[in-house]
C-alpha cells in the first residue's frame, strides 16, 4: 500500500475498464487522481475513489482534443500541487471491418483518438514533468501493435504507432528524468472487447476465449492496472522505452487453432 502515495496521476479513459481500474488502484496506493473521459460514467469512478476515502477529480472532456488534454494537465497542476504520472489509456476500436470496405474516415478517427490523443497526453504530460525532472508516462498499446491478428486495420496501426511513440519520446526527453513505456494487452474484457464475450457467451463457446494463449483465458482489467503501477512506481525507475505484453503469453508464438484427430 502507499506505492504512490504523495504522488498525481492523470488517467485518460476513465470511465471503464482499465482505465478505471487503474485509476481505482493508483488512488488505493495514494495518488491523487484526475480522470478524464468524454463519458459520463467516469463520474463513477471518481465516486468510488471519494467513497474509499481517496482524493479525485473527474473531467468529462475529449483525449484527443488538444484543448482539453492541457486543462487535464493544469488541472493536475492547480488542484494538485504538479503531475507525477500520466496515463494515456484512452481508445478506441474501430470495428473488424473487412479490408476493402474499410473507409479513409474512419481510420482517420481511429488514428486520430488513438494515436494522436495519445501524443497529445505525452506532450502536454511531459512538459510538465520535465520541469520537475521527474515523472512516469505510461500508454495502452496492444498487441494488435505488435503484429497481425489481434485487431482490426486502423486499430493495430495506432497501437503500432503507440509503440513508436513511446520509443522517440523517451529518446527525445532523454536526461530528463521522464520514463516513457507502453502496456501491450491481450485480449481484456473491457466495454471496448464486450461484444466478444457476450457472443461468445450467446453461444455456449465462453470457455474458448483466450485459448490461443498458454495460460488459456482472457484477462481483466485489474491485470493490466497492475502493470500500470509497477510502471509509475519508483520501483521502475529503470524502465524506459519499452512495450511490455501482458497477454497471457499471446505474443511469444504465432498462434494457431490445434486440430485434435477425433
Amino acid at each position: 500500500m502507499n506505492t504512490l502515495q504523495g504522488k498525481t496521476a492523470l488517467v485518460t479513459g476513465a470511465a471503464s475498464g482499465i482505465g478505471r481500474a487503474s485509476a481505482l488502484l493508483f488512488a488505493a496506493e495514494g495518488a491523487a487522481v484526475v480522470a478524464l473521459d468524454r463519458a459520463q460514467e467516469v463520474a463513477a469512478t471518481v465516486a468510488a475513489i471519494h467513497a474509499a476515502g481517496g482524493r479525485a477529480i473527474a473531467l468529462i472532456k475529449d483525449s484527443s482534443a488538444e484543448d482539453d488534454v492541457a486543462a487535464a494537465v493544469a488541472t493536475a497542476v492547480s488542484e494538485f500541487g504538479g503531475l507525477d504520472i500520466c496515463y494515456a489509456n484512452a481508445g478506441i476500436s474501430g470495428g473488424l471491418v473487412p479490408f476493402f470496405e474499410e473507409t479513409a474516415k474512419r481510420f482517420s478517427e481511429v488514428l486520430h483518438v488513438n494515436l494522436i490523443g495519445t501524443f497529445l497526453a505525452v506532450k502536454h504530460a511531459a512538459s510538465v514533468m520535465v520541469k520537475r525532472r521527474r515523472g512516469s508516462i505510461i500508454c495502452t498499446a496492444s498487441v494488435a501493435g505488435l503484429r497481425s491478428g489481434a485487431g482490426g486495420m486502423p486499430y493495430s496501426a495506432s497501437k503500432a504507432g503507440v509503440i513508436s511513440l513511446v520509443q522517440t519520446a523517451a529518446n527525445q526527453l532523454a536526461g530528463s528524468g521522464v520514463r516513457v513505456n507502453a502496456i501491450c494487452p491481450g485480449l481484456i474484457e473491457t466495454g471496448m472487447t464486450r461484444p466478444i464475450f457476450e457472443q461468445a457467451r450467446a453461444r455456449g463457446s465462453e470457455r474458448r476465449i483466450g485459448q490461443l494463449n498458454p495460460l488459456r483465458r482472457a484477462g481483466v482489467p485489474q491485470e493490466i492496472a497492475q502493470m500500470a503501477l509497477f510502471l509509475a512506481s519508483d520501483a521502475a525507475s529503470y524502465v524506459n522505452g519499452q512495450a511490455i505484453a501482458v497477454d497471457g503469453g499471446l505474443s511469444t508464438s504465432h498462434p494457431i487453432v490445434l486440430h485434435r484427430d477425433s
